[in-house]
């Protein structure tokens, strides 16, 4: 067995060892992606309605859940001869709603705290970006930028550097290919129209003020491990 192998067959049982509750707990299913409950109390968010988030809990996350299934099934019963075009665009739409399922799972994950950084994350934070209010400053910014529009803002342990790097998944598609999720914002519209118009700047302000750092924490720890794991 060369190195390669090796270091490969570390990671491989490193991130199992590390995400197996997660992986059980997303098993797919007959039905589609099990759906997870919000792991928090949606009366007790700061400047984001109980309705705003049991209705993207319900309706956006649940949806892309069960799309999952539908649309295995659809590629479960095409024929051996189904044109590329039929296969392509199947794919494009398990993709899609597969990256919405666990972004949006990241998400509702990381919301719930009382947005007070504490530990590694924001050490890690400081050191990477410069200090933690110019990260704050440029996650607002990225953020920002999606308002009106579609998609995410995410704070994503790169492992291919081990540094932490401010991203946009646009269409639940578009994002580094090789990282780790730290931190999650939905920046489409259905996450704050009900309670902010298109005012997304006021929304960005309650996000941030309900972020749950401690899973941030548990997040960037396990991100540390499956890199060390690589560079072994």
């Amino acid at each position: 067995m060369n190195r390669r192998t090796l270091l490969k067959t570390a990671f491989v049982a490193t991130a199992a060892s590390i995400l197996r509750p997660e992986l059980q707990a997303q098993a797919p299913a007959a039905g589609g992606w099990p759906i997870k409950p919000l792991p928090f109390d949606p009366k007790k968010l700061k400047g984001l309605s109980e309705k705003l988030i049991v209705s993207h809990h319900d309706n956006n996350y649940a949806g892309a859940a069960r799309r999952i299934g539908q649309i295995q099934q659809m590629l479960a019963g095409l024929p051996n001869n189904a044109p590329g075009f039929q296969v392509k665009g199947l794919k494009m739409e398990e993709l899609i709603a597969t990256n919405s399922a666990i972004l949006h799972e990241e998400y509702f994950g990381n919301l719930g705290g009382d947005g007070k950084a504490s530990g590694g994350v924001q050490q890690a934070i400081a050191t990477d970006f410069g200090g933690f209010d110019k990260w704050e400053q440029g996650f607002r910014a990225t953020s920002i930028a999606l308002g009106g529009g579609s998609g995410w803002a995410i704070l994503n342990f790169n492992l291919r550097d081990g540094k932490l790097h401010n991203y946009i998944a646009f269409d639940h598609t578009d994002n580094v290919a090789f990282g780790r999720p730290i931190l999650v914002n939905d920046m489409f519209e259905h996450a704050y129209h009900m309670d902010y118009g298109s005012n997304a700047a006021m929304y960005i302000d309650a996000f941030m003020q309900n972020i749950n750092w401690d899973e941030c924490n548990r997040r960037l720890e396990e991100a540390k491990k499956m890199y060390a794991s690589l560079r072994g």
